[in-house]
């Protein structure tokens, strides 16, 4: 039997708790139903006191304390609400039991932006890990030491477990309940939660919001003349320009302020136009093709794919509420 602790703090996601007390408790009842015993041992575990209050209408009765948690196979965080630097702030103390648990040879697996605690526990340094899309440039620019993976579901390394965003952790808890007791119990678990066991990408999900978190006023004036400019055909030399910089000099500040090449950015700024038109007109995808910039199907289903996952029909497919499927 493994001893899983899921730690229990304030500011936690309510979904990260409660959907890993649904999972695990479900698969140790699934596996009893067969005749086996239960695979898992849940416990709730916070840093002071039984009672936990969340930041959301929602209490939790813990079992542990930090300090008398020492014997977990397991430790699972929660993602939390609030923005990164205040949850690590209010939080110091769980994140250097991370560090004390790891070192002494527990796994650890963290859920959603639960990765920057991973990361601020210096458990991360040198390995991949997954977060939430939406936190993956603040993730890379506060720890410059770990490839923070942009579009992965999960990852395993080195008794490190991280998951993408929202409820694709749940798809680690499935991983880890596959891991820990077999595809069988996994498949069931999944389709009792009717959860995909298929995902590999949370890229469709993502929304292109602009790498805006640096201090280079010559950037932000290029990244600003794309983002309202990017139908026309730009070229490189014209978008440095505005920000009165050499061709090879711009190239490499913009790579170094916003982690891509202006041609990177200047079609994730065109893909980002023509997903939010698919989700909501009916226009055929040459006309939304046409209106992002791009004159060649072939280019522009190629670049699409490459930044959501899904070509520009499936894409519509999934999203459009008008259900228009186009060939």
């Amino acid at each position: 039997m493994k001893t899983i602790s899921l730690l229990v703090y304030e500011e936690a996601v309510l979904a990260s708790v409660s959907g890993v007390i649904d999972l695990l408790m479900a698969t140790n009842q699934f596996v009893q139903q067969l005749g086996r015993p239960a695979p898992f041992r849940l416990e709730l575990v916070s840093e002071k006191g039984n009672s936990i209050q969340l930041a959301v209408p929602a209490q939790f009765l813990c079992s542990r304390t930090l300090d008398e948690a020492t014997d977990s196979d397991l430790i699972i965080v929660p993602a939390f609400y609030i923005e990164p630097e205040a949850a690590i702030a209010h939080n110091k103390a769980l994140i250097d039991w991370l560090a004390d648990r790891y070192a002494a040879g527990t796994e650890i697996a963290s859920m959603c932006v639960g990765s920057f605690f991973l990361a601020e526990a210096g458990l991360l340094t040198g390995k991949t890990c997954a977060s939430h899309w939406k936190s993956v440039d603040e993730m890379r620019q506060r720890y410059p030491d770990v490839h923070v993976l942009t579009d992965t579901v999960m990852t395993d390394h080195d008794r490190i477990y991280t998951s993408g965003g929202a409820l694709l952790s749940w798809n680690l808890v499935l991983y880890l309940i596959e891991k820990f007791c077999g595809r069988d119990i996994c498949i069931g678990i999944s389709r009792l939660f009717n959860i995909d066991l298929d995902r590999v990408s949370q890229s469709y999900f993502a929304v292109f919001q602009g790498q805006r978190q640096h201090e280079d006023e010559g950037i932000l004036r290029a990244q600003t003349y794309i983002e309202t400019n990017f139908h026309l055909p730009l070229t490189v030399e014209q978008i440095a320009e505005q920000a009165n910089m050499s061709k090879r000099n711009f190239i490499r500040r913009f790579k170094q302020a916003t982690q891509n090449t202006p041609q990177e950015y200047l079609q994730r700024v065109k893909v980002e136009s023509a997903k939010k038109a698919l989700e909501k007109d009916t226009n055929d995808i040459a006309t939304v093709m046409y209106d992002v910039g791009y004159n060649d199907a072939k280019t522009f289903r190629k670049v699409f794919r490459q930044v959501t996952g899904l070509t520009p029909q499936a894409y519509r497919r999934k999203y459009n509420r008008t259900g228009l499927a186009v060939a």
